[in-house]
């Protein structure tokens, strides 16, 4: 089967006779411009990347590409490599398999396309009129190993396991069944982190699997809310609490604390307990403790005299 050729020098704009700076220089403005982050979602940006990293594998190594100007003709427009005239009787052996000179194409596909790159392989022997091109003359190919695809999954947690961290198991719905991994989580991650777990993603025959992500998910809390680092929570004062002063039992993620609460205290008032919020140790954030006066809904008769009678006696203005 023919295979398009792919014409380097055009991918990288470059002329055949150009000089290896000139090449580097071409391929890191292309590849700036098509990469991958830069243009999310575009396939097209997607496949110009990787030609023109294709491309420059081979044209940044003099061995490789000097047997690309030799086997590769500068055919313009999509025109199909079928093989120079004069190679019909040109036999390849290429890690145990034969090729050609009219399955030429199906050689060049094996060392250059198939998505591969270029690592290692045994020697590649041709000859052509008793001509050899002698052992391993590419300085080394081979075709990319298949790689399974990547898992994305939510790893939910309670800010009290954000906080402590440490290794947790993890169960995955598999088409296998049930998967129980086990992932070490570090002390105050923020979410929207991920865990990487190499080698649990997808996996494909004859190929290394991918690999699973973990993203990072708080669960809401009953008392905290999250902002960064920080964590905010109400403490509840009765009003004598509030305009005598007090010491209150405050919620922290390791158990409650103690703290006093200043005279003359309103609502709204924030308190911040350092070192008491989410993040590694020595790095974490604050709490931030909100007073919050609570007045009782219903009232005794003698409760009530007694806030009558206070009304009359004072003399502050809460609207003034």
């Amino acid at each position: 089967m023919a295979v398009a050729y792919k014409d380097y020098y055009k991918l990288l704009g470059v002329d055949r006779k150009a000089a290896a700076t000139d090449i580097s220089k071409a391929y890191k403005k292309l590849a700036r411009k098509y990469h991958p982050d830069l243009n999310p979602g575009d396939k097209v940006a997607e496949e110009k990347f990787k030609d023109i990293n294709e491309a420059y594998e081979v044209l940044k190594d003099p061995e490789k590409r000097k047997l690309y100007d030799q086997l590769g003709p500068n055919w313009q427009h999509g025109q199909q490599f079928q093989g120079e005239p004069g190679f019909e009787n040109v036999h390849f052996t290429f890690n145990g398999k034969n090729f050609d000179g009219s399955g030429f194409s199906d050689f060049f596909e094996t060392l250059f396309g198939g998505g591969g790159h270029f690592g290692g392989f045994g020697g590649v022997q041709g000859s052509r009129s008793g001509a050899n091109f002698g052992p391993d003359p590419f300085g080394g190919f081979s075709q990319r190993t298949r790689r399974g695809s990547d898992v994305e999954a939510e790893l939910a947690l309670s800010l009290e396991d954000v906080q402590r961290g440490g290794r947790r198991p993890v169960t995955l719905q598999t088409p296998q069944g049930p998967k129980t991994l086990e992932v070490n989580v570090p002390s105050g991650i923020r979410e929207g982190a991920k865990l990487r777990l190499s080698g649990q993603g997808h996996s494909v025959p004859g190929g290394a699997p991918g690999d699973l992500f973990l993203r990072v998910r708080y669960l809401p809390h009953s008392i905290f809310k999250v902002d960064s680092d920080d964590l905010l929570c109400d403490v509840s004062l009765a009003p004598w609490e509030a305009v005598l002063g007090a010491k209150v039992e405050v919620p922290t993620l390791e158990g409650a604390v103690e703290m006093q609460i200043p005279a003359g205290s309103s609502s709204g008032r924030k308190f911040r307990l350092r070192g008491k919020g989410l993040g590694a140790t020595g790095k974490r954030g604050d709490l931030l403790a909100r007073v919050m006066v609570r007045v009782p809904s219903e009232l005794t008769d003698a409760e009530r005299e007694l806030w009558s009678k206070l009304a009359e006696l004072s003399n502050f203005k809460a609207r003034a």
